[in-house]
């Protein structure tokens, strides 16, 4: 597998999402299981694990501690923190003293002297952006962390950080029916020459095309909360499967291969970090780097998008508060 830049970190052109294995995606999974469908990402070439200290919340990152263990040193290992945690209840707290606890509890839980990569997770409005950043700076000075970055952040807020510590990457959604980012973020993420890091470029498993109403209906399935996967949304938005069906069949992929290539081919700093718990579908997943578009293509095919009508917010009210500070 190739590698991308994200800011001054070099990844692996896709990475790996660990938050499904065992966080909002329906009844817990065997952990054995989860272990080895990180480890079979990892030998198919993905060296970037993405997790968070609120994906449980806590089990996650103990999950991907032992999953990671043998290849710990070969690997650019993501977390985030900025939640003050409280059972299953959490918002955005990027005070000092609760960053270093939650880091502190990220390194302990991974099992690792540092973290590559340590986003802030949400945003919190009511600590300044430069103090969040002064923060990072101490903790990077301490052998922590060795980059930085920001979860869902407005272009400002990029900027106001990254002036007092440069960020190395901005993680967002991104995806074939989630283009948002592409107005104000990429071409801040461009002038201050920051990655992007994209959650749920399969529109949480939508874009494979698989997915249906009965598949979210557990109790620790957060998609049934969400406005895109209402019984109507999910009839309306049929045609963005239809449009990446009728490109999978001229290139002889899979719909979720077609999804993930596309997010690859808009820029060349864009690593997208599907998730899933399946072994065969890591392995679809990593061929979609193999897919190409010629110019003319991508044209066509963006034109195309830009003509779609999506039906839903990706958030329901109180999720979208957190989002684009």
């Amino acid at each position: 597998m190739k590698k991308r830049q994200l800011g001054s970190l070099k990844v692996s052109e896709m990475g790996f999402g660990c938050m499904g294995l065992n966080h909002h995606r329906g009844l817990a999974k065997d952990r054995n299981e989860m272990i080895k469908v990180v480890q079979h990402a990892f030998d198919l070439g993905v060296t970037h694990f993405d997790t968070a200290e609120v994906y449980g919340p806590y089990t996650n990152e103990e999950i991907v501690a032992e999953a990671i263990k043998p290849f710990r040193h070969e690997i650019q290992l993501a977390t985030k923190g900025g939640f003050k945690i409280n059972g299953q209840d959490y918002y955005p707290d990027s005070r000092r003293g609760t960053l270093r606890n939650a880091i502190e509890g990220s390194l302990r839980r991974l099992k690792t002297d540092y973290i590559d990569l340590y986003y802030i997770h949400r945003v919190d409005p009511n600590t300044p952006i430069e103090e969040v950043a002064e923060t990072m700076s101490q903790f990077k000075k301490e052998g922590k962390l060795l980059h930085w970055g920001l979860s869902e952040a407005s272009a400002d807020t990029i900027r106001r950080a990254h002036a007092v510590l440069p960020l190395t990457a901005v993680q967002s959604e991104y995806s074939i029916w989630w283009r948002e980012l592409e107005k104000e973020i990429f071409p801040t993420l461009e002038e201050l020459q920051i990655g992007l890091v994209a959650y749920s470029p399969l529109g949480r498993g939508f874009l494979t095309g698989k997915l249906s109403r009965a598949d979210i209906s557990s109790e620790n399935d957060n998609r049934a909360e969400l406005p895109r996967f209402t019984e109507e949304a999910f009839e309306a938005n049929q045609v963005v499967l239809d449009l990446l069906e009728s490109i999978a069949k001229e290139k002889g992929a899979t719909i979720a291969q077609i999804a993930l290539a596309w997010v690859m081919a808009q820029r060349n700093y864009i690593v997208p970090i599907p998730g899933t718990t399946k072994l065969h579908r890591v392995d679809e997943n990593v061929r979609a780097v193999n897919i190409e578009f010629s110019k003319d293509e991508m044209t066509e095919i963006n034109t195309t998008v830009d003509q779609l009508e999506i039906m839903g917010d990706r958030y329901n009210s109180e999720q979208t508060d957190r989002v684009g500070k």
